[in-house]
């Protein structure tokens, strides 16, 4: 089962502000991990769990995805500040090595809800850099983020598409 963004591409042109678009994605899966939280303090079905958790994984792998294919290089060249960008991609790697890791997993395998938790605290982390220091300067930098969330918006609705296919079949 894959997540429709609550944000249509139909929406007006404030839709496709590249920052704007990553800002509703982070809003987004902060639903999802505190739905998947209270899930798992009530003791919710594995199967809500599981249903729950490969949404968080493809919306995070579909996100990261934008970002590291149009998002983070658009920002290096317009920032020529490569730290705050390495560090992202850094955090990447770490949260698709725990979301590799869960969808190799079933919900009530050990550790499973615990690799959520941290899943869902990096990701806090990762978000609280972006919106607080990256996106602040890329907003400032002059770089023309219709344009790119137009394109960014494309990708991501390809990348939705190919993740609805893969998980049908």
């Amino acid at each position: 089962m894959v997540i429709h963004p609550s944000q249509s591409q139909d929406d007006d042109s404030e839709s496709t502000d590249a920052i704007t678009l990553l800002e509703q994605d982070h809003e987004d899966v902060k639903d999802l991990f505190e739905q998947y939280d209270e899930l798992a303090e009530n003791e919710g079905s594995e199967s809500d769990r599981q249903t729950l958790a490969q949404q968080i994984c493809t919306m995070l792998t579909v996100h990261a995805t934008i970002e590291e294919e149009l998002f983070y290089p658009a920002a290096r060249e317009a920032l020529k500040e490569d730290d705050l960008i390495d560090e992202a991609v850094v955090e990447h790697a770490s949260a698709k090595d725990l979301i590799a890791q869960l969808e190799s997993m079933q919900a009530g395998d050990d550790l499973y809800d615990a690799k959520v938790k941290v899943l869902g605290e990096l990701i806090d982390h990762h978000v609280e850099e972006e919106e607080d220091e990256m996106f602040p300067k890329v907003r400032n930098s002059g770089l023309d983020l219709q344009v790119l969330g137009v394109a960014m918006a494309s990708r991501k609705e390809e990348l939705l598409a190919e993740a609805a296919a893969s998980s049908s079949v």
